[in-house]
């Protein structure tokens, strides 16, 4: 999602509109998942205690949507870097909500830096996880092994040992029953929903091919101010750097990548493409390529083309298609046809809930049902699909799921902090090493 969708996201969830979603999709979640004796459950649960980790404009979308989904949960903790951030984030909570829900995050449990993740965390009994996807593993460990109940952004990592770390604690949370949602919300989208039916119910037979797109203009660019050490200008323009976000075909493009997974239903044997960046490589475009094409093959033989590219001025698209032996699959119209190109059924029309709230709404139907929702392992193999795909595109070669599992490919130090030296820094002209195909190396 781009910053100015997140900010248009959070502004129309005025008070008015919130209240007319939440319903909607508070009435589909009941009616697929809750006994009327569960929702007498619920309303008579004790109070939740929410806190924030990461109070960007994602953020402050998830805490606004927590705290649509159940009346009975509290705001008591927030944890940013940046002071500035989070005073924002509790301001725009507080008016959005206009005294109509329980926020109560006192100056005492406001917390900036480095280590304020934890401090929010310990206060907390479910923690929603949105700073930059980097430090995701870390927050996602500590989080489980204080028993907490999560809401995670995708990615969940932006490098494989982060992803291993969030396997290792994604089966954790399931022994102790911990509830873990992770932001891939077509998997939540009642549209996608019914496709995905329709290919369990072998309308379109066996898939064999599909196009996955994530093709905009981009998002935004925080330029480099003359006071900012080198450290506070990477946290700030996040976006441009590897250990921080991972590169667009793992912060956005993993959306239709996971799509893929799903459909198929298995993650894929390999991956080889070609990418670079061709218009956005100014002095604060950091590393990241702005356009990837990935082939990845599955175990069963279906091919996958996946692109993704942030360029002005070019053809859009966020979108997927998918090829069977009967028929086929057009995912944003939500069409599903025979051989022939004939519609067999169009679900593109129907209303669907806002799925960034239904995602909220059962994950805390699940905690108050004590069911449990475990997002996390499909969620470290998604971003482990996309960081494949872009070892693929940064070496020009052939990048297999084991490979891409096993590689000692670290990008994120332990336990940084505002005098550690970034992983990657500007040469005396200010650019930074990009990778190159047919140069870069994994192992």
């Amino acid at each position: 999602m781009s910053q100015n969708h997140k900010k248009k996201e959070i502004k129309k969830l005025n008070r008015r509109s919130f209240v007319k979603t939440t319903g909607l999709a508070t009435g589909a979640l009941m009616a697929s998942s809750t006994s009327m004796n569960a929702m007498g459950y619920v309303a008579g649960n004790k109070k939740l205690k929410l806190a924030l980790v990461g109070c960007g404009g994602r953020g402050t979308g998830a805490a606004v949507q927590a705290l649509t989904a159940d009346p009975d949960v509290e705001l008591v903790a927030m944890a940013d870097a940046f002071q500035d951030r989070l005073d924002q984030s509790l301001t725009g909570i507080i008016e959005h909500f206009e005294g109509e829900r329980k926020i109560d995050v006192k100056e005492k449990n406001r917390f900036v830096g480095f280590d304020a993740y934890s401090k929010a965390i310990d206060l907390a009994d479910v923690v929603i996880l949105t700073t930059p996807p980097g430090f995701r593993p870390q927050h996602f460990e500590y989080a489980i092994s204080q028993d907490k109940h999560v809401f995670m952004e995708k990615p969940v990592a932006t490098d494989p040992a982060g992803v291993r770390k969030v396997l290792k604690n994604a089966k954790i949370a399931k022994e102790k029953k911990l509830n873990v949602v992770v932001g891939l919300q077509r998997r939540y989208e009642k549209k996608y929903l019914a496709l995905h039916k329709q290919i369990q119910e072998g309308t379109i037979g066996k898939i064999i091919s599909g196009q996955v797109y994530w093709n905009s203009a981009g998002v935004w660019v925080r330029a480099r101010q003359p006071q900012q050490t080198e450290m506070e200008y990477q946290m700030r323009n996040w976006y441009y750097f590897n250990w921080l976000c991972g590169d667009h075909i793992l912060e956005q493009h993993i959306h239709n990548i996971d799509v893929a997974n799903w459909f198929i239903g298995e993650y894929p044997a390999s991956a080889q493409g070609m990418g670079g960046r061709q218009t956005r490589n100014g002095l604060d475009h950091g590393e990241i390529f702005d356009h990837h094409f990935v082939e990845f093959t599955y175990p069963s033989g279906a091919v996958v083309a996946s692109q993704c590219r942030h360029q002005k001025g070019c053809f859009r698209r966020v979108d997927e298609a998918f090829q069977g032996t009967k028929g086929a699959i057009l995912a944003r119209k939500g069409l599903v046809t025979d051989l022939e190109g004939e519609t067999l059924l169009n679900v593109g029309k129907e209303h669907d809930p806002n799925p960034y709230q239904v995602e909220h709404d059962l994950l805390f139907a699940s905690i108050r049902n004590k069911g449990v929702i475990a997002d996390a392992e499909n969620g470290a193999k998604a971003t482990l699909t996309a960081i494949m795909g872009r070892m693929a595109t940064y070496s020009g070669q052939t990048i297999t799921w084991e490979q891409a599992l096993n590689s000692d490919l670290s990008l994120v130090p332990e336990n940084p902090t505002w005098e550690s030296k970034p992983p990657t820094i500007p040469d005396e002209n200010g650019k930074y090493p990009i990778p190159m195909p047919g140069v870069t190396k994994f192992s």
